[in-house]
């Protein structure tokens, strides 16, 4: 399976709750930090959900 780099860039603040409890479940918790994960179909689809608050890199 591809890995993936996931960054948040833009603040959660003032956001939808639901968009919110997707960035704790991919396990980002403040501005410009990085997770990696497997680009499975569960975890693209969280990162669609929020694609405007992330920046995305293929590892």
């Amino acid at each position: 399976m591809k890995k993936i780099r996931i960054t948040q860039i833009r603040s959660k603040i003032g956001r939808p709750e639901n968009q919110k409890r997707v960035l704790e479940a991919l396990g980002i918790h403040k501005l410009n930090h990085s997770v990696e994960h497997e680009a499975t179909k569960p975890v693209l689809g969280m990162v669609d959900k929020v694609r405007h608050l992330v920046k995305v890199e293929e590892i």
